[in-house]
């Protein structure tokens, strides 16, 4: 058994109800590996020892009367910080935010309180959430555990640092472009972006999702199991479902006979895909093939025009939210933000509303060309890492998004799409492989994840902090 801040939340919750463990012995292991990290990650806003430690001690005797309230009673948790928690001020990853107590829960923090888990604090984020990267303006830099020169990725940065670097078992993101897959792949933890509206959030707004990241499969369809319950807040979630999501046991050779996966390579548009991340993913195409599914290549569905578009409609979006702000708080957005917005003061309006028609241009493209497979395989990102100061691979404001070329359609085709690892650079470097289905198809996403874990090799240790 691992140490218990090494210990997945399946782990924990067995040693619970074996009385081998207790929720309070758990989360002051946790909140010292955290202590012993953080000086160097800086993954946590709004950390909160005394408040989880009173959750605890709550937890150990609810679980000492054989009275759990839940099915994660006791299990350390962090939140991205633009999840909502009742009292906590939500920064949003900018220095331009009023700093105002959130005044109720968010649909995720809701469920988790309601299934007992110890909420640690919250993660960090970039300004807006419009960074695949640890830099913010509020946060101090967020950095990958792996190699503290390089990103974590994001916008979930600091949710992908703490859950490769043991802060718990349990972390939730969110995902608008990649925003958990992306931090998932650079972290080397798995993260699930899930169909659109089956995880309620609020607020709603097109292409958004929670997801879990956590370093096993098995955790995050613990989380997504609570999750998933509903929500009236969140008016374009689904009707509620009932899934068996810990339904992943069955072997690799049954789960993967007879299906037909495709392999994409080729995005369409961005950055190349780098040789050592093409070789992880053809060899995970391999190890799918060896184990009876039917793989075959498929071509790019995305176009130059469909990422240009969607670019300047997020411009302009982001462009009226800033400018709406009093000129001493604009100043404060992140330079990179300010520099890749400016270019919106000159859109067109017929500019505008092309961009908006093009989540559902690459809604139809992504749904039409995965519809003759049941699962899609391809690189995260085309890249497996770059430097922690940079706002995105490119650091170009101009060329933002050069990167999301494989995660983002997924978003706007409303499809659960995640990342797993597959591999490592020669420089140490995670690799991640993107894993997409069908909409609705969140649990067989999940399944064939689980499977791809008893395939891949042996991963390597979980970094460690640098010691002092």
């Amino acid at each position: 058994m691992a140490e218990l801040h090494q210990a997945s939340a399946a782990e924990l919750l067995a040693l619970y109800a074996a009385g081998q463990a207790s929720p309070l012995e758990a989360t002051r292991a946790v909140i010292a590996h955290i202590e012993a990290w953080e000086p160097h990650l800086r993954a946590t806003y709004a950390f909160d020892p005394e408040g989880a430690i009173e959750q605890a001690r709550a937890s150990e005797a609810r679980w000492a009367r054989r009275q759990p309230i839940g099915s994660l009673d006791g299990v350390p948790t962090l939140l991205k910080e633009n999840i909502a928690t009742r009292g906590v001020p939500m920064p949003l990853g900018t220095a331009a935010t009023e700093l105002l107590p959130a005044p109720e829960d968010a649909p995720p923090a809701a469920r988790l309180r309601e299934a007992g888990a110890v909420l640690l604090g919250k993660s960090t984020m970039p300004d807006y959430g419009m960074l695949s990267s640890g830099l913010s303006s509020f946060h101090a830099l967020t950095r990958n555990p792996w190699d503290l020169g390089k990103n974590p990725g994001g916008s979930s940065a600091g949710a992908g640092a703490a859950a490769a670097a043991g802060y718990g078992p349990l972390h939730v993101g969110t995902d608008i472009g990649g925003s958990v897959r992306l931090p998932g792949a650079w972290c080397g933890v798995f993260a699930l972006k899930p169909s659109f509206g089956r995880i309620p959030i609020k607020p709603p707004y097109a292409g958004r999702v929670a997801g879990p990241m956590t370093r096993t499969v098995r955790d995050a369809a613990l989380l997504m199991r609570e999750l998933s319950r509903p929500d009236w807040r969140d008016t374009m979630s689904l009707p509620t479902q009932h899934i068996d999501w810990l339904d992943l046991e069955r072997e690799p050779q049954h789960a993967c006979r007879g299906l037909r996966i495709g392999l994409q390579m080729d995005a369409g548009w961005g950055l190349a895909v780098e040789p050592e991340t093409a070789a992880a993913v053809q060899a995970a195409a391999r190890a799918f093939e060896a184990a009876g599914a039917i793989v075959e290549p498929m071509a790019a569905f995305m176009t130059r025009d469909m990422a240009d578009g969607m670019d300047r409609f997020w411009r302009m979006r982001s462009y009226l939210d800033i400018h709406a702000l009093p000129r001493q708080r604009q100043e404060k957005v992140l330079p990179y933000i300010r520099q890749w917005v400016a270019s919106a003061a000159t859109l067109s309006a017929a500019q505008v509303f092309h961009g908006y028609s093009q989540m559902g241009a690459m809604r139809e493209a992504a749904v039409n060309a995965c519809q003759r497979f049941d699962y899609v395989i391809s690189p995260v990102s085309p890249v497996p890492g770059y430097a922690a100061e940079w706002a995105s691979p490119t650091n170009d404001p101009e060329r933002p998004f050069e990167h999301i070329a494989f995660t983002l359609p997924f978003n706007m085709s409303e499809q659960p799409s995640a990342s797993i690892n597959c591999g490592t650079t020669q420089a140490g470097l995670p690799i991640g492989l993107q894993i997409s289905g069908r909409r609705f198809d969140d649990l067989g996403v999940l399944q064939l994840c689980a499977a791809w874990e008893r395939l891949r090799p042996a991963q390597r240790p979980w970094p460690l902090p640098p010691k002092r």
